[in-house]
C-alpha cells in the first residue's frame, strides 16, 4: 500500500515539516499572472476504488463480487486489464487528453475504518497514531499566507484540513450572503475593535478583522462569469462552477476545497455508485474545460481523494463495507507523463502498484516554472 505520507514525500511536493505541497510554498505572495493553485475534491463516505478503477481480469475481484464485479464489456478500457467505471465517461475523456493521472493504492498504515477518524488522519496529514488539531492546509495558510481567503472552502462548514492554530480558512457557499453577514453591525464593530490584552479576545478580534477584510476582497474581485455547458445542476456542479468563477476572476487564492458525499455504499451499490461517478466525471470534465477555455488550466492542479476504499468481498446487501487504500486522481494541464499504472502489478487485495512511483513523480509537474 502506498501511504499518504510516502506518496507526498516521494512526489517532492511536500515540506518535510508540515507535509505541505511545495508548489504552494513556492507561490508565496505571488499574485495572479504567475500563481499556481490547488483544488482538493473530497469524495466523502469511502469511495469503492475497485469499482472505480476496475481490475476486471483479476480472478480475486470477479470471484469476490458475484453481482458487483464489472466486466470488460462494461468498463471504459484503459488497458487490456484495467478500466474505469462506466459512469466515468467524462473522466475518461480527460484521460485521453493526458489531463489525468491515476495513483493506485493510496492510504495509510494501520487503517482506521471509522469515517470520522480516517478523515481526521487525511485532514491533518498525521499517522494513524497521532491526534492533531490543525489541518495541513490550515498550517500552510498560517505559515505562508497573509489572509484567510488564500484558502477557500466552498461549502457550508470548514473541514479540519483548512484549520490552523492561529488562522483558519474561509468557508462560504454564497459570496453575497457571506459579505452581508460580515457587514452586520455587531460583526463590523468586533472587526474594527483592534487589539486586546486577553489572548482569547485578541484572537477573536483578529479573526473577525481578517474575515471582514477577506469578505470585502472576494466581493470586490468576483466578476460575473458565464460557465461553459456541462456542469450538472447539483451541489457538486454548483461548487465547481463557483471555484471556476473565483479562478477566472483573478482571486489570489492558492487552494480551494470542495466535498461530494454519498459514497458510503453498504447496500445496492452497483447503480448508485455508477450515478455518483457519472456526476463526478461529468462535472470534472466541465470544470477542466472551463479552466482550459480561460487559460487557467496549466496553473491548476486538481486532487480527488476519499478517506478510504471498500473491501474486496461484497457483503450480503449487494454493497461493500469499509476498507483501506484506494485510487487518487490528479487532473491538470501541467501533468507530466499523465498515465495509469500498469495493471500487472496491481492486486485487488492490496492495490499497491510498484509503478505508482512514476505517476507520483508526475506531481512534480504541477506547472512549468
Amino acid at each position: 500500500m502506498t501511504t499518504r505520507r510516502r506518496f507526498l514525500q516521494q512526489s517532492a511536493l511536500v515540506s518535510t515539516v508540515w507535509l505541505l505541497p511545495s508548489f504552494l510554498k513556492a507561490v508565496g505572495t505571488t499574485l495572479p499572472g504567475g500563481q499556481r493553485r490547488l483544488v482538493v475534491l473530497q469524495l466523502s463516505g469511502g469511495n469503492d476504488g475497485l469499482n472505480t478503477v476496475v481490475p476486471f481480469r483479476h480472478d480475486v475481484y470477479t470471484a469476490s463480487r458475484r453481482s458487483l464485479a464489472l466486466s470488460k464489456d462494461r468498463a471504459l478500457l484503459l488497458s487490456d486489464d484495467i478500466g474505469l467505471n462506466p459512469g466515468l465517461v467524462g473522466l475518461r475523456a480527460l484521460f485521453d487528453e493526458s489531463l489525468v493521472s491515476i495513483v493506485q493504492g493510496v492510504g495509510y498504515p494501520d487503517p482506521d475504518r471509522s469515517h470520522f477518524r480516517s478523515l481526521d488522519i487525511w485532514h491533518t496529514a498525521s499517522t494513524s497514531s497521532e491526534y492533531l488539531e490543525t489541518g495541513w492546509l490550515g498550517r500552510y495558510l498560517e505559515d505562508h499566507c497573509t489572509a484567510p481567503h488564500h484558502v477557500l472552502e466552498v461549502g457550508p462548514a470548514l473541514t479540519l484540513a483548512n484549520k490552523g492554530e492561529r488562522m483558519k480558512a474561509i468557508a462560504l457557499s454564497d459570496v453575497g450572503r457571506f459579505y452581508r453577514s460580515t457587514r452586520e453591525p455587531f460583526f463590523a464593530q468586533l472587526a474594527e475593535h483592534g487589539e486586546h490584552q486577553h489572548k482569547t479576545a485578541a484572537y477573536l478580534y483578529n479573526t473577525m478583522a481578517e474575515t471582514y477584510q477577506s469578505a470585502a476582497y472576494v466581493k470586490e474581485k468576483l466578476k460575473p462569469s458565464e460557465p461553459i455547458a456541462g456542469y450538472a445542476k447539483d451541489e457538486l456542479g454548483k461548487q465547481l462552477r463557483t471555484v471556476a468563477n473565483f479562478i477566472k476572476s483573478g482571486l489570489d487564492t492558492r487552494a480551494y476545497y470542495v466535498s461530494f458525499s454519498g459514497f458510503d455504499t453498504h447496500s445496492n451499490q452497483l447503480q448508485r455508485h455508477e450515478r455518483l461517478l457519472r456526476t463526478l466525471g461529468d462535472n470534472l470534465l466541465a470544470f477542466i474545460k472551463d479552466l482550459k477555455a480561460a487559460g487557467e488550466l496549466d496553473s491548476t492542479l486538481v486532487m480527488v481523494f476519499s478517506e478510504f476504499g471498500r473491501r474486496v468481498k461484497q457483503n450480503a446487501s449487494n454493497g461493500t463495507d469499509h476498507g483501506a487504500a484506494g485510487p487518487l486522481f490528479l487532473l491538470g494541464g501541467g501533468l507530466k507523463n499523465a498515465s495509469m499504472p500498469k495493471s500487472a502489478t496491481c492486486s485487488p487485495t492490496s492495490c499497491a502498484c510498484s509503478t505508482c512511483a512514476a505517476v507520483m513523480r508526475s506531481l512534480l509537474m504541477v506547472m512549468p516554472s
